[in-house]
């Protein structure tokens, strides 16, 4: 997750490929129910800070993120997945959410957002998935017209990295080693 940005545009056709590589994500019942504003204009990138917090006095973390030329918020629709489970093929003919064992809408978007950033990744360039603060939600949902069939589950930042940019918590926690989190067979 990079936090600081250089001051360089994005090629749009790599924002074309991230967005094209996510809507490749699993999706339950193939429901693909998600969408994605996608901000890469200054003004709309803008914009988007002014929503969510004071870009009058930035602290470092805010300066480095609000220097990404690309902002996606990608949002997810409870009813695409509520309607789609109660098609016949599904076998339920309700939509009841308590069917749901999780919120899988939440889910698939977020794994099509993960292969936005793998995407940047593979590009060479720098992403951060980070959380809208709940109080700015309403902001940024009447600023950028998003439905109220979609909820956005956060937003990514893109952009190329800066030279020296914070390095963020990594710098100051050290990775869980993989053998600590994985249990084979059973929980032991």
């Amino acid at each position: 997750m990079v936090r600081s940005y250089a001051d360089r545009p994005v090629d749009p056709a790599v924002v074309d490929r991230c967005l094209a590589n996510a809507t490749r994500a699993p999706s339950a019942g193939f429901t693909q129910g998600w969408a994605f504003v996608v901000l890469d204009t200054p003004e709309d990138v803008g914009r988007f800070w002014r929503c969510t917090a004071d870009p009058s006095a930035p602290s470092s973390w805010l300066a480095g993120m609000m220097r990404a030329p690309v902002v996606v918020l990608p949002c997810s629709s409870k009813a695409a997945y509520l309607d789609r489970y109660a098609e016949p093929d599904k076998g339920w003919s309700d939509r009841d959410e308590a069917r749901w064992s999780m919120p899988f809408w939440h889910l698939d978007t977020a794994m099509a957002s993960l292969l936005i950033l793998q995407t940047v990744t593979d590009e060479g360039l720098g992403a951060c998935f980070f959380g809208i603060p709940p109080e700015h939600l309403g902001d940024v949902r009447r600023e950028f017209a998003v439905p109220e069939s979609h909820e956005p589950i956060g937003a990514i930042t893109i952009g190329h990295r800066a030279d020296g940019g914070a390095a963020g918590s990594p710098a100051r926690r050290r990775r869980t080693p993989w053998t600590d989190v994985v249990h084979r067979g059973g929980w032991s």
